[in-house]
Formats: structure tokens, C-alpha cells, sequence
């Protein structure tokens, strides 16, 4: 059986990670925090635009506007 997202993303917490948002914005930052609704926390993040880069700091994401979630090589073994 296939591990549930929550599973897969504890595995990468406290690692640097990339998202995209649905609004094509990038954010890189340390996964600090998850909850069953994917709503996930940020730490030391930026903001990638077409235009423009800024350091947000610790940021709150709802999880419905999270596309894809980029992890760091060998992440997927971790824990395992």
C-alpha cells in the first residue's frame, strides 16, 4: 500500500524543499511543519516570480494552493 502524503512529507521536514503555487509563484524554503490538511509551514522561504525574488521569511501555506512539492535528492529513502 502506497504511504499517504502526509508519511511522505514527514520525511522531508527540516530539509530545504521547493513548491509551486497555483499561481505559478516559487517558494524555497525549510519544511517546518505539516498538518492533515497539508497546510504547511516555511522557514527562511523566497519567493521566485517571473519578475521579481524576496526573502519572506517563516510563512503559512494553505495546502489546496500547493501544486507540486520539489524534495532533495536521496529524500525519498529517508526514514524508510
Amino acid at each position: 500500500m502506497a504511504d499517504a502524503p502526509t508519511h511522505l512529507l514527514e520525511r522531508v521536514l527540516h530539509q530545504r524543499v521547493t513548491l509551486v503555487l497555483k499561481d505559478a509563484r516559487q517558494l524555497t524554503g525549510i519544511l517546518l511543519a505539516l498538518d492533515e490538511h497539508l497546510n504547511l509551514v516555511l522557514d527562511d522561504a523566497d519567493e521566485r516570480t517571473s519578475e521579481t525574488t524576496r526573502h519572506l521569511g517563516r510563512v503559512l501555506l494553505r495546502g489546496s494552493n500547493v501544486v507540486t512539492l520539489h524534495a532533495p535528492q536521496g529524500a525519498s529513502s529517508k526514514g524508510a
